[in-house]
């Protein structure tokens, strides 16, 4: 992410470009447990594979939706380039996120990233917005589409 750093005019000359497509993360069932302690949340569809089988359309467990959303930090370290001058970036949040497709345990999923707006915020911010697809390998549907915000503090 940081390596390729643009400056503020660059980065805002890209605005409706793709910016790639960062490497597949998978999505084990070790991975799926994990985030389930660490969120407390051991809902049966992601941790209990044989009932999920039996009693879900899934035939077995499934991401938690957080957790393949989680995962976009590390996929935009593949591919969003850094802006020069930068001090610090703060997740800003998201305006829109939808989760239209499960992620099954075994698969693995990866993020396509476009720069769909870059925002001065007073002097010395940026506020970016990036339209996001995050692919599951092999289904033509989407895990996720969502549009996520950074806010960039310029030095």
């Amino acid at each position: 992410m940081f390596n390729n750093k643009l400056s503020v005019e660059q980065l805002r000359a890209k605005v409706g470009e793709d910016l790639g497509t960062s490497r597949w993360f998978p999505v084990s069932q070790e991975r799926i447990d994990q985030f389930a302690d660490l969120t407390e949340d051991p809902q049966w569809i992601h941790i209990d594979p044989e009932r999920a089988a039996k009693e879900t359309p899934f035939g077995g467990t499934i991401a938690h939706g957080f957790l393949s959303l989680s995962l976009l930090s590390a996929m935009a370290m593949d591919v969003v380039p850094g802006v020069q001058g930068t001090v610090m970036g703060i997740n800003y949040g998201f305006d829109k996120i939808r989760f239209l497709n499960p992620v099954r345990s075994g698969s693995q999923v990866r993020g396509h990233f476009k720069l769909a707006q870059v925002e001065p915020r007073g002097d010395n911010q940026l506020l970016i917005r990036y339209a996001i697809s995050v692919e599951i390998e092999g289904v033509d549907k989407p895990a996720i589409a969502c549009e996520w915000l950074s806010l960039v503090v310029l030095g």
